[in-house]
């Protein structure tokens, strides 16, 4: 117990601080970020860590494109971040992209991906006006003109912090405005003309995202779409004084749905869950599976941000303590009571989110997948995508480096 209270502290003046009340946002202490667990845990040098980021980063712009690289520069002054082994490009890897730009200062990097996605998979009009389809073939070539929530989100939170760290300009990169507007329309789609029957990317009801915003696939979510870190900022940021309200609501929602998916011995979470947390069965997503490494890390940023849910601590460390069982790593998906169902031993992904909570969990239980984070190398060849992006993302959590870009009043 005494280990929790160092990480409330350590994470920042946020996670010590008394929080308001449900379904109210208050100020934000400066300097939100994730705490250093390289250097916490292992005794790195801040100048260890930068090395270990920018190699990665190195590889992951400007790697041998045939088995390292991620990011691909075309025509137009634009680029875009594949899914190597499905031949596509989704919205999932183009937002995560952009996220790493702006944490990593990089904005030609940021504004290439947004031109790519903005050209490509954006819908101008018709039913899924303002909204993106989740993927398309590396010709920029809508596959499904569907939306996917995970996408749009990451959208959001990467333009508000672009906005307030590089400042908007204009058309697409007034960064503040089409983080608003597609805020909006996540929101509001429902009440637009000629919207059939294409609907928000939260349950209103609910107060919770939605796996996609339209089908059968509105009526379910998935844990690891639930961002209430993201949420806390966006109820203090949307435009709309109702739009702050709900953003705030929704974050309280987030921090019990986890608590309600995650299995009470093992921890794990399946990849769809109704919105009360029960697993949605469908075609083995009830199982903690790829979408739900990121269960590990959702709950464990948003603690360390903010701190508003102590029990995030010990779910951190339940799945930790599962995850260091005998063999339990030779494995990289499970039913949610820890039977195996996956075989991909150390899968570069895992591993990363595993580090990853070590943002709210008991050092001790923390330092292994951590250490096995610095120790790995940022994955290549034919599954470099989701592992890579993930890895890179996790580099930044557990690096101390993925922070909060606030307007500058607010700081």
């Amino acid at each position: 117990m005494r280990f929790r209270g160092l990480a409330i502290l350590a994470c920042g003046l946020a996670a010590a601080r008394a929080q308001p009340a449900a379904g109210v946002a208050g100020p934000l202490p400066p300097d939100i970020r994730t705490r250093n667990l390289f250097a916490g845990l292992l005794g790195r040098s801040e100048a260890e860590v930068d090395a270990k980021v920018s190699a990665a980063w190195r590889q992951f712009s400007g790697g041998d494109p045939g088995s390292q690289r991620l990011f691909y520069p075309v025509a137009g002054d634009m680029a875009y971040i594949p899914d190597v082994a499905n031949h596509d490009v989704r919205t999932e890897g183009l937002s995560y992209g952009m996220m790493i730009c702006v944490q990593l200062n990089r904005q030609a990097e940021f504004n290439k991906l947004w031109r790519w996605a903005k050209a490509n998979l954006y819908h101008p009009s018709g039913p899924f006006r303002g909204y993106f389809a989740w993927h398309g073939d590396l010709e920029g070539r809508q596959l499904d003109p569907g939306p996917a929530s995970d996408g749009e989100e990451w959208f959001v939170m990467a333009l508000f912090f672009a906005s307030h760290r590089w400042g908007s300009g204009d058309g697409i990169f007034n960064y503040e405005r089409q983080a608003q507007d597609l805020l909006r329309t996540m929101l509001h789609k429902s009440e637009e003309r000629g919207h059939e029957d294409y609907t928000d990317m939260f349950n209103r009801a609910a107060r919770e995202v939605v796996f996609v915003p339209h089908g059968e696939g509105a009526l379910f979510s998935d844990p690891s779409y639930h961002l209430p870190a993201f949420y806390e900022l966006w109820a203090r940021w949307a435009e709309s004084p109702a739009d702050r309200d709900f953003m705030a609501a929704a974050a309280t929602t987030s921090r019990a749905l986890f608590r309600k998916a995650a299995d009470p011995v093992t921890g794990l979470m399946p990849d769809y869950c109704e919105f009360d947390g029960r697993p949605h069965a469908r075609r083995g997503h009830e199982d903690f599976r790829f979408d739900a490494w990121r269960t590990l890390s959702n709950p464990a940023v948003d603690y360390c941000w903010f701190g508003a849910d102590p029990e995030a601590a010990q779910e951190a460390n339940r799945v930790l303590r599962f995850l260091s069982g005998d063999d339990h790593m030779a494995h990289d998906r499970f039913k949610l009571d820890g039977t195996p169902v996956g075989d991909d031993p150390n899968s570069p992904g895992l591993v990363s989110m595993a580090a990853t909570a070590g943002l709210a969990a008991d050092p001790d239980l923390a330092r292994p997948f951590v250490e096995r984070l610095w120790n790995m190398e940022m994955p290549s060849g034919h599954f470099r995508y989701y592992n890579g992006m993930l890895y890179m993302l996790a580099l930044l959590e557990a690096g101390g480096r993925f922070r909060v870009y606030a307007p500058q009043a607010s700081q």
